[in-house]
């Protein structure tokens, strides 16, 4: 008889002060009780928010925050949040008159959200359920101005803000129900949160997976199960502060998705969930596959809060292996591409290969965090990340990739010598947006992506850097180009340049939908970019994601305003 399978349980405190961008929303980190709340997510009024926090050792201070403009992007008051502790952040909101910014307008949604006096009602009745447990006053449920405003607005980004009512931390599954229950029961919407958060974790080693909170950081779960001993890692890897639940809300992937697939592959097992009335599920058992009855788990995974409220998740692990890190530049980005993809028809070990255009290898020049401050050629630059069982077929891997890309004009193929310079350039390479960031000081980015079949890449690419050359906006681009996905940022420093952005990312969206591509790889949908679902999918696509809706959240309490196309108003009769 085999030995019963070990389960390990795995325990870290982020100290991280990265963060999740859910829904199109980034919220600075502040510090407010016991707890540092770094939220990312989707903070329009009307709407009620989750964020899975917990007790940091190191944060960033409230400087950040005292640079904000705090009547920027602000269009009113009266607006409920609820941030969670341990679990995840929620928060409600109160849909009023100057609450339609972001192209959000609830009165279209068709449902009648309660009245101010509801909301005061709640505010009380959440005191009531939380205030006995609190170890200090304002610890579970706050309205403290300064708290409210951090929940609502970020000083990086271009969305729109605006200030919450009331924000509380729940701990448990059991508290994100009573607060689910509340909102029900008054009428308020709803918005998940995911951020910083320490790691409560089940690690089963035999069967490859481990159980943690949606606010566990990626990043901190691999670090743990490394400290730890434990061969394994989960291979997505988006923004290094980016969470479980934002990750499976968003349908997330990052540079591994040539080799791992995304998050709407087989990484997450299954899901304990919140509905909007208030009924817990497990979408799934743990084995790692099943035919029984819909795939519940992926129901989920891209749904930006909608549905339900993530308050555990399963997650599969993968074995590590070595791996090495190589550069190479072309004298285009045709040329890059063509070599990508002859590279990927070899078979050979690749798990990352990532595309950065000649003005963000500028940047890193200027704004490196390596140590020992690489300096790159500026042209547009190939970075691989090669993988295998063993040093030597490194080596293999790299020498057959080396003849492919110098066929194709590459030049100065550079492979790290050992695993501190391989870190370093990688590290060059995950810090693409904030050396973005860094060449317009004082600048808002607008980060957005989109994905298109390989062979279009490159079409896609030079267009959208020629329109935005021609209409005067500082930009940069980073692709995972062995997936066709590529990324820009673009800097902004007044209302005519976001204007101007605002309208190339419009048109960066319709070449890549024309040329049978996604608005979105995996940023997600949010507010800015439902509009396109239409055209993307289709009528019948967008409305049978709308009756399943319907049916989940009939009073449409759950992150309201997202996701799902305005509906077209009716045409006069």
């Amino acid at each position: 008889m085999a030995p019963p399978s070990r389960v390990r349980t795995l325990t870290t405190t982020s100290t991280s002060t990265s963060r999740i961008h859910l829904a199109s929303r980034r919220i600075p980190l502040q510090r407010h009780g016991l707890a540092n709340h770094s939220t990312h997510g989707s903070s329009s009024a009307g709407s009620l928010s989750i964020n899975t926090q917990a007790h940091e050792q190191q944060s960033r201070t409230s400087e950040e925050s005292k640079t904000t403009n705090r009547g920027e992007g602000s269009t009113s008051t009266g607006v409920l949040a609820l941030t969670v502790l341990a679990s995840g952040l929620i928060g409600f909101g109160l849909a009023r008159s100057g609450l339609w910014n972001s192209g959000i307008n609830y009165a279209k949604n068709g449902t009648g959200y309660g009245s101010p006096e509801d909301f005061q009602k709640a505010i009380r009745e959440l005191h009531e359920a939380f205030d006995p447990e609190e170890a200090a006053p304002g610890d579970l449920v706050t309205t403290n101005p300064d708290v409210l405003y951090d929940h609502g607005f970020s000083t990086l980004i271009h969305h729109e803000g605006m200030t919450h009512s009331v924000v509380v931390f729940p701990r448990s599954t059991e508290d994100v129900v009573k607060i689910v229950n509340v909102a029900t029961k008054y009428k308020m919407p709803v918005i998940p949160y995911s951020g910083a958060t320490n790691l409560e974790g089940h690690t089963r080693e035999a069967d490859s997976d481990l159980v943690c909170q949606p606010g566990a950081r990626w990043l901190d779960i691999n670090e743990a199960l490394k400290d730890q001993g434990i061969p394994l890692f989960f291979p997505l890897d988006p923004a290094p502060g980016a969470t479980i639940g934002g990750m499976l809300s968003t349908g997330c992937s990052g540079t591994n998705a040539v080799r791992y697939g995304t998050a709407k592959a087989e990484w997450f097992l299954n899901a304990t969930v919140v509905l909007p009335s208030g009924e817990v599920i497990k979408t799934r058992r743990r084995s790692r596959k099943s035919s029984a009855g819909f795939d519940t788990t992926k129901l989920f995974i891209g749904a930006e809060g909608t549905l339900g409220i993530v308050t555990e998740v399963t997650i599969r692990l993968a074995p590590v292996m070595p791996t090495t890190v190589a550069s190479v530049n072309f004298p285009n980005v045709k040329s890059a591409t063509e070599a990508v993809v002859e590279v990927l028809n070899q078979g050979v070990g690749i798990q990352c290969v990532e595309l950065l255009d000649d003005r963000f290898m500028a940047a890193l020049n200027d704004h490196s965090i390596s140590p020992k401050k690489r300096q790159y050629a500026v042209k547009d630059t190939l970075f691989f990340k090669f993988q295998g069982p063993t040093q030597p077929s490194l080596k293999e891997t790299a020498g057959i990739v080396r003849k492919i890309v110098e066929k194709h004009g590459g030049r100065n193929f550079s492979l790290a010598r050992d695993s501190e310079e391989a870190e370093d350039m990688w590290n060059d390479r995950k810090n693409a947006h904030f050396a973005g960031l860094a060449i317009l000081p004082g600048s808002k980015g607008w980060p957005t992506d989109v994905c298109v079949p390989v062979s279009k890449l490159p079409q896609l690419v030079l267009e959208t850097k020629q329109d935005l050359s021609d209409v005067g906006l500082v930009s940069t681009i980073v692709g995972h180009v062995g997936d066709g996905n590529f990324h820009t940022l673009i800097l902004m420093r007044d209302a005519e340049e976001t204007e101007k952005a605002r309208q190339a990312v419009h048109r960066m969206v319709k070449r890549a939908i024309a040329l049978d591509g996604t608005c979105t790889g995996e940023h997600g949908v949010g507010i800015g970019k439902k509009e396109y679902l239409v055209e993307e999918l289709g009528e019948g696509t967008v409305e049978l994601m709308r009756t399943v809706k319907r049916a989940i959240d009939p009073l449409n309490l759950f992150n309201p305003g997202k996701l799902y196309p305005d509906p077209k108003p009716s045409k006069p009769t």
